[in-house]
């Protein structure tokens, strides 16, 4: 279970980076450059990395759901709406919002049993948890609002 937490945050920690990161990217290009750039290069550095550590087994993909293969595609649109998400309200705020709907969503998905997974009893405390964290986003912007109106931006000309 350790280890499963330690992923868990190490993943989170790096798609904040990498929002960062594509937010840089496209500042200089497109987003549709961007999302191209990103996937294309996550595309080698996987295919690569599973080349090394399982070998021909790569490309043994039995009893697989053809509609499985859409995640990809599922990709390109995660990529453009959290490039555009950050470039509109920042990171921190865009991505508040991100793991929130991704909770509340996987929420919804375990607790109706979608997508082949297995069903799980939606409970009050879950709701109370989704909901915590959706008033923790309400302070954070309420607080960004205050500091905004108490210290505004003088223009200088």
């Amino acid at each position: 279970m350790i280890a499963g937490l330690l992923l868990a945050v190490l993943a989170g920690s790096l798609v904040s980076l990498q929002n960062i990161f594509n937010s840089k990217v496209n500042e200089h290009t497109g987003s549709w450059t961007t999302t191209a750039l990103v996937l294309g290069m996550g595309f080698v550095a996987s295919l690569t990395f599973s080349l090394i550590v399982e070998g021909r087994a790569t490309f043994r993909l039995q009893h697989m759901q053809p509609w499985y293969w859409i995640s990809g595609m599922i990709g390109v649109g995660v990529v453009i709406c959290l490039v555009q998400g950050v470039k509109l309200l920042g990171p921190t705020y865009a991505i508040s919002l991100v793991m929130t709907s991704q909770l509340g969503f996987a929420l919804l998905w375990d607790s109706m049993g979608w997508l082949g997974l297995d069903k799980v009893p939606f409970t009050l405390n879950q709701l109370l948890g989704v909901l915590v964290i959706i008033g923790g986003i309400i302070v954070f912007k309420l607080g960004e609002q205050r500091k905004k109106e108490a210290h505004p931006v003088r223009s200088e000309g």
